[in-house]
């Protein structure tokens, strides 16, 4: 019996500190309510405040399903997203980032801190590396990460990074950017359909 691919797992790293602008918490809002008009499915790092909560809460509002992934010790800190309809608690932050990666198809990524800086440039060196197909795409509508790219540049102009690595992510700036971005990247990720068999070589004797 042939499988039935499930809805398109967008993994979505952002913010989780409550001490930012408003701006940033209605873009992740924004990316929920795309995700659930699309059909997919949000995996996020299962946080309920700032723009994570924001992004698994409008996604749920639009009626998409969502996944979160957090480790035990957040949980602790009552800062779970307990209305996700799935809630995976990891022993540790290596293994929650390790189930993100492997339940998403693509990686969108909205502003945020460290946390969310690891996890963008661990999704883009894997990609770089050929380690993973998968779209990584950042949204930025407000250059949080202007510094970054500046950095990226400054490092390939030195020669510690391929002019290749760069191709690996897609800067965006607005969330029809983003997803247009995100739907290139899916599909030239999709494995090759093999031509139909000739019929003379299938009515062929052995």
């Amino acid at each position: 019996m042939t499988a039935v691919p499930g809805p398109t797992a967008v993994c979505v790293f952002c913010a989780s500190s409550e001490a930012i602008d408003p701006r940033h918490v209605a873009v992740a809002a924004a990316v929920g309510s795309e995700v659930a008009a699309r059909g997919w499915l949000l995996v996020s790092g299962g946080g309920s405040v700032s723009s994570m909560g924001a992004v698994a809460r409008a996604a749920r509002a639009g009626g998409a399903r969502t996944v979160g992934v957090i480790p035990a010790a957040l949980v602790a800190l009552e800062v779970a997203d307990h209305d996700a309809d799935e809630l995976v608690v990891t022993d540790d932050m290596r293994a929650r980032k390790g189930l993100m990666d492997a339940r998403a198809d693509a990686f969108l990524v909205l502003a945020g801190g460290l946390g969310t800086l690891e996890e963008l440039l661990e999704a883009w060196v894997a990609r770089s590396l050929g380690l993973h197909r998968k779209p990584v795409v950042v949204l930025d509508p407000d250059g949080v990460f202007a510094p970054l790219r500046r950095q990226v540049d400054e490092l390939r102009a030195a020669g510690f990074v391929r002019p290749q690595a760069l191709d690996s992510l897609t800067w965006t700036t607005t969330v029809a950017q983003a997803f247009a971005a995100i739907d290139a990247g899916l599909g030239a990720a999709a494995p090759a359909v093999a031509p139909p068999v000739p019929e003379e070589w299938l009515e062929a004797e052995p």
